[in-house]
């Protein structure tokens, strides 16, 4: 408080050291009221002159004044001196990591002013600082070696075309020989400003036809297979174009890689979307005879032109339930990725030719893309994985 003894003292003292300055100009320096000086200059005034008539007579009565004097100067530098720290210090405390910016500014004015100094007035531990100081070099090579992961993962996230998040980073970190773990690269993602792509708001595409005839859900929202080609699933997705037109893509998927094995683009969701993907399907593999083919309850899949296509590549219909998002789950996550790692946030495409062409990289990519469902192994590894490979495989055109 103002009022303490202590502070009446040096502010008296501070305005007596100060010959020529003005009671005003010292009290708006320390924040108080001029008049409240003046009484306190007043009252020091009446002191030491009634001081003078009791001085012990083993005193010398000039010799006190001249020892009061001295040891307020010394507080008054003290004080000015505090506030010149605390001025440079400002400079230091504007961001970042406030702790380590008071041991930085420690570090660099040590010599005019000492650490304990220093310590005292910003209001750190020297133990803390000297323990900062001791870990400079460990943390100088732990910053170094971020730099060079940080690096990496600008590689990697910038060959995935900005899609990879922290899973999938640093499982091709881990596959490239690389020991780290994910908190690692959340961390380091997190300081240089990368991030994965997050799903956006799904339009709808799919009509059912009440009047067409149903295929049984021979699936059950099981979306697994023991080995590839002998379980797919296919859906539509639309492609937004700047002048407010679509395309649409229909794909088709193994269920056991995940593998994109076919699909079709048009300017159209009629049912020969749907049926092209088929043969595309079947040039991949090179035969789909057997293989079970799981959709939802669309008009082109329901439409028997569509039937008819997959008697004539063998492949035997499944269909979920009316309404059922969930029963062709693992078609919609497929569409909703692809949408996520093309547009990357936008809203649409700028032509049909953009937006042909990056579907045609992000489909081929696709197969070669770390899947979760997969352990971050891609669809093309892990098939190359499995043993014996089914003879009915074929590498992608």
């Amino acid at each position: 408080m103002v009022t303490q003894p202590e502070f009446k003292a040096e502010a008296v003292a501070l305005y007596r050291s100060r010959p020529g300055a003005t009671i005003k100009s010292v009290a708006d320096d320390l924040g108080i009221n001029s008049e409240t000086l003046r009484n306190w200059i007043r009252l020091d005034d009446r002191q030491r002159t009634g001081s003078q008539t009791t001085t012990p007579a083993t005193v010398s009565p000039s010799s006190a004044p001249e020892d009061e004097n001295a040891a307020l100067r010394k507080r008054i530098r003290e004080l000015e001196e505090e506030r010149d720290i605390l001025r440079k210090a400002a400079k230091y405390f504007a961001g970042g990591d406030a702790l380590v910016n008071r041991f930085q500014f420690v570090a660099d004015h040590q010599r005019r002013h000492g650490v304990k100094r220093l310590c005292q007035v910003i209001g750190i531990a020297r133990s803390s600082y000297y323990h900062w100081r001791a870990t400079a070099a460990a943390r100088a090579t732990r910053a170094a070696a971020d730099a060079r992961l940080a690096a990496r993962i600008r590689t990697v996230h910038r060959d995935s075309a900005g899609t990879y998040g922290v899973p999938r980073i640093t499982a091709e970190l881990r596959d490239a020989g690389h020991v780290v773990n994910h908190k690692r690269v959340a961390r380091v993602m997190r300081g240089i400003g990368l991030a994965g792509l997050r799903l956006r708001r799904r339009h709808r595409t799919t009509t059912a036809d009440s009047a067409a005839a149903k295929a049984p859900d021979l699936l059950r929202r099981d979306f697994t297979a023991e080995t590839p080609n002998t379980r797919y699933v296919g859906d539509i997705t639309y492609l937004p174009i700047a002048d407010g037109t679509f395309r649409y893509l229909a794909t088709v998927m193994d269920l056991c890689s995940r593998r994109l094995v076919g699909w079709a683009i048009a300017d159209h969701m009629r049912t020969e979307l749907v049926i092209d993907a088929l043969p595309a399907a079947r040039r991949t593999r090179g035969s789909l005879a057997g293989a079970i083919f799981h959709s939802d309850h669309g008009a082109q899949y329901s439409a028997r032109a569509f039937a008819d296509a997959c008697r004539a590549v063998g492949v035997i219909q499944s269909m979920g339930a009316v309404g059922s998002s969930a029963d062709n789950a693992a078609a919609e996550s497929l569409n909703a990725s692809f949408k996520r790692e093309t547009l990357q946030g936008t809203q649409n495409w700028d032509s049909e030719r953009e937006a042909r062409l990056a579907a045609f990289g992000s489909l081929h990519r696709y197969t070669r893309r770390r899947h979760s469902h997969l352990g971050q192994t891609s669809p093309i590894d892990y098939e190359n994985s499995l043993t014996p490979t089914p003879a009915t495989l074929t590498h992608a055109a």
